[in-house]
C-alpha cells in the first residue's frame, strides 16, 4: 500500500490551531511559515519515496543474525544513509553539537510521517534522539565531546538497555553489574533483552545507555546507575576503534516490526563510563524515557494514519450491494461500500481519532519545547510539569488508538483485510507492540495516577481542566454552541472525577490500580473533545473568511460533530467502570479463576 503524508491537516494543526510560527519565535528559532511548510513537504517526499517502499519487504525479510552481526532487510542501510545525509537525523539535536535544534512541534510531524511509512525503519533512529537528550543533560564534558556530535548527526546510533529476563517494569530486580576501574571507567557485565537496534548494519557505531549496579549500591531502584557502553571505543581521531565486549546473542522472533532488530545483548566485562551521578541512573534514564514515550505515542498516530488511508481508499473502490437509500452508482454493478452507514461509522471513527490525536500530540510537543527553550524560567518549569502530565496519556491513548484504527482498517477491508497482500494485517501486528514497550499502557495509567495526580494532589490536572473549560466557555459561535455545552459538561465531570479518584486512592491503595486505566481513557477522550472544539472554532472562523478550500473546513466541522456525538460518549462507560471500585476486582480468590 502507499503512504501519503496528511500535509493539509498537519498545516492546519500547526499554523491555525497552535500558531507554530509564534511558538518558534518565542523559542528564539525564528522559523517562518514558508520554511516550516518546506520542511514538511520535503519530509513527505522522503517518507513516500524512500521509506514507504521498505515497509512490506522489511516485514517479509526481517533481520538476520550471522556470525554475531545483525543484517537488516534489503534497502534499510541505503535509506538510513540518505536519512543522515539529508539532515533528518539532526533535526532536534543541540546546535552546539551541529544539530538543527528544531522544535518538537515541527519535528514531530515529520516523525509521524516516517512512522506511518515504515515503523520498523524509524525504530533504528528513534532512541538515538532520546540518548542525545540524556547525554546532553547528564553526561560529562568528555563524554559529550567524544559522542554527542556523532549521535546528533546520526552517524552513530543509540540504544536504551533497561530490561532483563527477570526485570521488566520492576527495575529493582536488575542484576547487571558495573565494576569500577582505576582509570575511571567501569566494566559492565550482564544481559539485556528487548533492545531495539541493539545491533544493526546501518550505523558505524552503536552507543548503549545501560542501567547497572555498582558493587556498593543500595538495594532497589535507588542503587541503579547509568553507563555509556559503545560497541566500538572511539580512537584518537574520534573514529570507531577497538571492539568492545558487547554483542548480540539472539534476535527475538516477533509478532510485528519484523524489519527492526530486537536484540538480546550480552555485556561481558564491557568497558563503559558513568553518566550522571552514581546511583542516580533511573533519574537520568527518565530524561530518555519521557522522550521515548512521546515518540511511541507518535508511532501509534503514524500507524493509525496509514491504516485510515488504507481503509478509505478501499471503501471508495470496493463495490458491494446497493445503498440503503437507493443506488449511488446506478451505472455500476453495485455501490462503493463508502455509501453504507456502518462503513462510514468505521471511517469517521478512524478519521476523528487520528486527527484528534494529532492535535493532542502537537499540544504535548509544544510543552516539551517550552520546557527546554522558553526564555522565562518559570514558564519552563510549568511546561515541564504539564508535559509530564500529558506524556502518559499521549503514550497510552495514541497507541490504543493505533491498534483500534488498524483493526477497523482490517474490518473495512472485510476478508481482504485478513490477507497479507493488502497490508492491513501488518499494521495491526506492528501497532500492537506500541501498547507494550517503553512501559505498558497499564504502567502509563499507574504513572498518571501515582506520579502525577497523587504527587501534587491533582493541581496540574485541575489547571489543565480549568484552561480547557475557559476555552469552551469562550466559544461564541452559534454553530458550535451545543458542542461547547457538552464539552463544558464533560470537563466539569472530569474535574469532579479527579477529586473522587484522589479520595478513593488515598483511602485504599488497591484503588490506584483499579481506576487507573479507565481514568486515563476517560481523560484521553475528553482531552480530544476539548481539542476538537478548538479545531472546530478555527475551521468555522476560516469559513467566515471565505477561503478557497472550503471543503476542508466543512469536513473539519462535520468531523468534530461526529466526534462529540458518536465517540465522546465512550467516556461515560469509563466513568461508570472506574466508579465500580477495587472490591469487585480483588474479592475473588486467585484459585477460583479457573472455576
Amino acid at each position: 500500500m502507499n503512504y501519503r503524508a496528511p500535509l493539509r491537516d498537519m498545516r492546519f494543526v500547526l499554523h491555525e490551531v497552535f500558531d507554530v510560527v509564534q511558538h518558534c519565535h518565542r523559542l528564539g528559532h525564528g522559523l517562518d511559515g514558508e520554511t516550516i511548510d518546506g520542511i514538511l513537504e520535503q519530509g513527505a517526499r522522503f517518507a513516500r519515496e524512500v521509506v514507504a517502499p521498505l515497509n512490506r519487504q522489511g516485514d517479509e525479510q526481517g533481520c538476520r543474525l550471522e556470525q554475531g552481526r545483525v543484517l537488516t532487510p534489503e534497502g534499510f542501510a541505503q535509506a538510513y544513509r540518505q536519512y543522515v545525509e539529508q539532515g533528518w537525523a539532526s533535526m532536534t539535536g543541540p546546535v552546539e553539537y551541529e544539530g538543527q535544534g528544531l522544535p518538537q512541534m515541527v519535528s514531530a510531524s515529520f516523525l509521524e510521517m516516517i512512522m506511518g511509512a515504515s515503523l520498523s525503519f524509524r525504530i533504528y533512529s528513534g532512541l538515538t534522539e532520546s540518548a542525545v537528550l540524556a547525554l546532553h543533560r547528564h553526561g560529562s564534558d568528555a563524554l559529550k565531546r567524544d559522542y554527542l556530535g556523532k549521535l546528533v548527526s546520526g552517524q552513530w546510533t543509540g540504544t536504551m538497555c533497561l530490561t532483563e529476563p527477570q526485570a521488566g517494569t520492576d527495575l529493582a530486580l536488575l542484576r547487571t553489574r558495573a565494576r569500577p576501574e582505576p582509570d575511571g571507567s567501569y566494566r559492565i557485565s550482564g544481559s539485556k533483552i528487548f533492545i531495539s537496534g541493539g545491533d544493526q548494519d546501518l550505523s558505524e557505531n552503536i552507543v548503549h545507555l545501560v542501567l547497572a549496579r555498582l558493587p556498593d549500591a543500595p538495594a532497589g531502584v535507588r542503587g541503579i546507575s547509568l553507563f555509556l557502553v559503545p560497541k566500538f571505543e572511539p580512537d584518537a581521531h574520534g573514529a570507531p576503534g577497538a571492539r568492545n565486549t558487547v554483542e548480540c546473542g539472539a534476535l527475538e522472533h516477533k509478532m510485528g516490526i519484523k524489519g527492526a532488530a530486537t536484540c538480546v545483548m550480552h555485556f561481558d566485562d564491557a568497558r563503559g563510563w558513568l553518566v550522571g551521578e552514581a546511583n542516580q541512573g533511573l533519574a537520568c534514564m527518565f530524561t530518555m524515557m519521557n522522550d521515548a514515550r512521546f515518540q511511541v505515542g507518535l508511532q501509534g498516530l503514524g500507524i493509525a494514519e496509514v491504516a485510515f488511508q488504507g481503509g478509505l481508499a478501499y471503501a471508495r473502490e470496493r463495490l458491494q450491494s446497493r445503498s440503503l437509500a437507493g443506488p449511488v452508482a446506478p451505472e455500476r454493478a453495485a455501490d462503493p461500500i463508502i455509501s453504507h452507514p456502518d462503513v462510514r461509522r468505521m471511517l469517521l471513527t478512524q478519521k476523528t481519532l487520528v486527527e484528534g490525536c494529532r492535535l493532542l500530540a502537537a499540544c504535548a510537543a509544544r510543552e516539551l519545547d517550552l520546557e527546554q527553550g522558553d526564555p522565562d524560567p518559570q514558564r519552563r518549569e510549568a511546561a515541564g510539569r504539564r508535559a509530564a502530565l500529558l506524556i502518559p496519556i499521549v503514550k497510552a491513548f495514541l497507541t490504543d488508538v493505533g491498534q483500534e484504527v488498524s483493526s477497523l482498517a482490517v474490518q473495512v477491508h472485510g476478508g481482504h483485510g485478513y490477507i497479507r497482500e493488502w497490508g492491513m494485517e501488518q499494521l495491526m501486528r506492528d501497532s500492537r507492540i506500541t501498547q507494550l514497550y517503553e512501559g505498558t499502557n497499564g504502567i502509563q495509567a499507574l504513572d498518571l495516577i501515582r506520579r502525577k495526580l497523587m504527587a501534587d494532589g491533582g493541581e496540574q490536572l485541575q489547571r489543565l481542566i480549568q484552561e480547557l473549560r475557559e476555552d469552551a466557555a469562550a466559544c461564541r459561535d452559534p454553530a458550535l454552541e451545543e458542542m461547547a455545552r457538552v464539552v463544558g459538561q464533560r470537563l466539569e465531570q472530569w474535574r469532579s472525577l479527579t477529586g473522587h479518584v484522589l479520595e478513593v486512592c488515598r483511602a485504599d491503595p488497591q484503588e490506584i490500580g483499579a481506576v487507573s486505566v479507565d481514568f486515563l481513557a476517560y481523560s484521553g477522550y475528553v482531552l480530544l473533545a476539548a481539542l476538537w472544539l478548538r479545531a472546530a472554532g478555527r475551521a468555522s472562523a476560516a469559513l467566515a473568511r471565505g477561503p478557497d478550500d472550503r471543503a476542508f473546513y466543512r469536513a473539519k466541522l462535520q468531523a468534530a460533530d461526529f466526534y462529540w456525538r458518536r465517540v465522546l460518549p465512550r467516556a461515560s462507560a469509563h466513568h461508570e467502570a472506574l466508579l465500580g471500585g477495587a472490591q469487585c476486582l480483588m474479592a475473588m480468590n486467585e484459585d477460583h479463576f479457573d472455576f
